[in-house]
């Protein structure tokens, strides 16, 4: 066992590229050891301390302000945008398709997301124009940032909500009825606006399982009448329900007219 160990130490150290490796490792420990101790790193402390200053209170205020928003990001992203629409509809396809976990969940919301981004374009635009922008400037207050972000949301949420949904929720919001759009708070709309989402992604996910279904039929019936009732359709349906998607342009034909529905 010595002897073979011996044999393959000798092989390796023989080869120019061992030591090659083996000089720039020595370099790179030596000149690390030698700057270790010139190198400062930062350092980031958190803690409570008293003031006097009216501001420093306030710009404390403001980081907690920014890291609550952080926190609720991803559910302002999901409720107040088409992204539940898109992903809907794409997991209906998936399923309307039966290739169980293809595309895969991560590639799905990732393209749900970036379409949200490309549909929502307008409205961040407005948002970065009109509330960040001058916000950061000093030229307009927090309120106002906050009212000039919500109102392209508010425009594009009230867009997509059918109004039976919202009398809904004005209704179980036991408020006086609103003589305007404006007089509808955020928190009647955001709810309104994702039931009438899911009922537009469903009503889509319908429409798509259609031709799929009729696929699924014809292939059981005619495994039925062959008297091969032991194999399982889906099977035999699968590659007929890619085939059919793929010469329709499926992808382009889906995103078109999911993109369209947003007008």
């Amino acid at each position: 066992m010595v002897e073979s160990f011996r044999q393959i130490w000798k092989s390796i150290s023989s080869r120019p590229l061992f030591f090659a490796f083996a000089a720039l490792s020595l370099v790179f420990l030596c000149g690390a050891n030698a700057h270790a101790q010139g190198v400062t790193l930062p350092s980031v402390n958190f803690g409570f301390k008293t003031t006097e200053k009216p501001d420093e209170v306030v710009n404390a205020l403001k980081i907690i302000l920014m890291l609550t928003v952080l926190t609720l990001a991803p559910a302002i992203l999901i409720m107040m945008t088409g992204f539940t629409r898109i992903i809907v509809v794409l997991s209906f396809l998936r399923q309307a398709l039966g290739t169980a976990q293809m595309p895969p969940n991560q590639l799905l919301v990732g393209l749900s997301l970036f379409l949200t981004f490309f549909i929502m374009r307008p409205a961040f635009d407005e948002i970065n124009n009109k509330s960040l922008r001058p916000y950061l400037a000093g030229q307009i207050s927090q309120d106002k940032a906050i009212d000039e972000a919500l109102s392209p949301l508010r425009k594009f949420m009230f867009n997509q909500t059918r109004d039976a949904d919202l009398a809904l929720f004005v209704k179980l919001s036991k408020m006086e009825r609103p003589k305007t759009l404006a007089d509808v708070p955020t928190t009647v709309l955001i709810p309104a606006f994702v039931i009438s989402e899911l009922k537009t992604a469903f009503q889509i996910g319908f429409i798509i399982y259609l031709p799929f279904l009729v696929i699924d039929m014809v292939i059981s019936s005619v495994l039925m009448a062959m008297g091969m009732m032991m194999l399982p359709p889906v099977v035999i349906s699968l590659p007929f329900k890619i085939m059919l998607f793929v010469l329709v342009d499926g992808w382009t034909l889906l995103i078109g007219s999911m993109v369209k529905s947003f007008g």
